[in-house]
């Protein structure tokens, strides 16, 4: 299990670092240091942060209806996740959506950090009751989902679950 973990967690801060590296750099840099966040930035900190918890929340009510095109949507080109059965692109967890019925779930702990403008990491506990090919798969997760803005919209670029022991 650990040896799991270590391997999520890799992988997410090289998605990370991948997905910061494709920002546009800025025309020059300030040599100043920079002052306290205004007002009005925290205000747009919080409001990013909001819809990056309401986007965690619509990919998973997609994910719970079988909503393909829906989930899809919401997806980076080179999207990966991790979970239990390995390392899966978007169209593997589509199938995976297809054979699961998740009948409810509930967030909880969700916290968003923003490491750029367009880059935040959504980590989060969430209890499931669902099946997946006739199994129960119900319980508690450990989540985490890299989201990159790119053209005006949020992607998931990586998302991991961990079930809780």
């Amino acid at each position: 299990m650990k040896r799991k973990f270590i391997l999520c967690c890799i992988s997410l801060v090289g998605a990370a670092s991948i997905c910061v590296s494709q920002e546009t750099p800025s025309p020059s840099p300030s040599p100043s240091p920079s002052p306290s966040p205004s007002p009005f930035k925290t205000l747009r900190s919080a409001t990013k942060e909001a819809t990056i918890a309401k986007l965690e929340k619509s990919i998973t009510d997609a994910f719970k209806n079988k909503q393909a095109k829906a989930f899809k949507d919401y997806l980076a080109p080179e999207f990966s996740a991790i979970d239990a059965e390995g390392v899966k692109d978007a169209d593997a967890e589509i199938e995976d959506m297809q054979k699961t019925d998740l009948s409810n779930y509930s967030f909880a702990d969700m916290k968003v950090a923003l490491l750029s403008p367009k880059m935040a990491v959504a980590t989060y506990k969430v209890t499931t009751q669902s099946t997946s090919s006739g199994r129960d798969m119900s319980g508690t997760y450990y989540a985490a989902t890299v989201w990159n803005k790119r053209g005006g919209k949020w992607l998931a670029v990586l998302h991991t679950l961990v079930k809780a022991q």
